[in-house]
C-alpha cells in the first residue's frame, strides 16, 4: 500500500505505525527494547504502532534506532534556489514568501479589494 491511496491523516498514522511495527519485529526487537533504545516510554512506541499522534521528535529517535533515518532525506529533500534565482538575489537566500500579486488588493478584474476603510487614513 503506497501513501497516496489513503484519503485521511488517520489512515496515513495508521499505516506508518503498521510499517514501524513490521520493521521492529524484523529487527527482532520487543516495544520495551525499542522504547528503551529511543529514549521514550513503552507506551509511545504502542501508541505510534496503533496509529496514533506523536511528537515529532519521538518520531524521528524511532526512525533512528530502526535504521531508517536517511529515508527522511529523500522524504523532505534538500531545496536549493534555481541558478536564475540566485542571480536575482545576489547570491542571499529568500527568508520569506511573497504575494503572487502586485498590490494583494486589487482584485483580477482590476478593481479595489474591499477594505475597512480606516487603513488609508493616517492621522
Amino acid at each position: 500500500m503506497n501513501f497516496q491511496s489513503l484519503y485521511n491523516d488517520k489512515a496515513v498514522l495508521t499505516e506508518i505505525g503498521n510499517r514501524l511495527n513490521r520493521k521492529r519485529l524484523e529487527l527482532n526487537l520487543t516495544q520495551a527494547q525499542l522504547a528503551e533504545e529511543a529514549g521514550v516510554g513503552k507506551r509511545t512506541v504502542e501508541r505510534l504502532e496503533s496509529g496514533e499522534s506523536t511528537q515529532l521528535s519521538t518520531f524521528v529517535r524511532l526512525l533512528r534506532v530502526l535504521g531508517w533515518i536517511d529515508g527522511l532525506d529523500a522524504l523532505l529533500p534538500k531545496s536549493e534556489p534555481s541558478p536564475m534565482e540566485l542571480l536575482k538575489l545576489k547570491g542571499k537566500q529568500r527568508q520569506r514568501a511573497s504575494s503572487s500579486e502586485p498590490n494583494d488588493r486589487v482584485k483580477e478584474d482590476g478593481t479595489t479589494a474591499w477594505t475597512w476603510g480606516d487603513e488609508d487614513d493616517r492621522a
